[in-house]
């Protein structure tokens, strides 16, 4: 690699790192090409970069951002996620390395902590913002729910349940 390249390829992943909310190192020895294309293939459907790297030069690239404590990750063939999701790529990451065991997540770090494999497993449990979503939207409908259904009853049903409130 030309000094220009390597000058060009420092910026990007400077630029990069520090642009990403979450920022997850894996080593991925031992998979396939196929195998690394279908990563690839799912991070991108969810707008994460992963990215196989160049020890040296991203540790040159580490040093101009707020992700110093990274550097120490980066030994052997290794490859980075970076998402302004923290947890759909540890879920993505995570369930992959359980179908592979080639893929070695070695932590990483959300927004300004640092991460371990334990935390970035844990991330991977926590539900989704979609998924947030939907189970307080759950939440707030079964209430309503309850009360129109009761509402929309028969008058003989009312009764009842007002019969049944009073004895308790």
């Amino acid at each position: 690699m030309s000094k220009e390249k390597k000058q060009v390829y420092i910026s990007e992943m400077t630029s990069q790192l520090d642009k990403a909310e979450a920022v997850i190192v894996a080593h991925y020895q031992g998979l396939t090409v196929k195998q690394l294309d279908d990563l690839r293939k799912k991070m991108r459907e969810h707008g994460i970069q992963f990215k196989i790297t160049k020890n040296r030069i991203t540790k040159l690239a580490l040093e101009k951002t707020s992700r110093k404590d990274l550097s120490n990750l980066f030994t052997g063939p290794t490859a980075v996620a970076m998402s302004d999701d923290a947890i759909t790529s540890a879920k993505i990451l995570t369930n992959f390395s359980k179908e592979n065991q080639n893929l070695k997540i070695l932590g990483g770090m959300m927004g300004k902590d640092l991460l371990d494999v334990a935390g970035v497993k844990n991330i991977a449990t926590l539900p989704t913002l979609d998924e947030a979503r939907a189970k307080i939207v759950g939440i707030l409908r079964s209430p309503a729910q309850k009360i129109a259904s009761i509402l929309l009853a028969p008058g003989s049903k009312i009764a009842i349940l007002a019969l049944e409130k009073s004895k308790k």
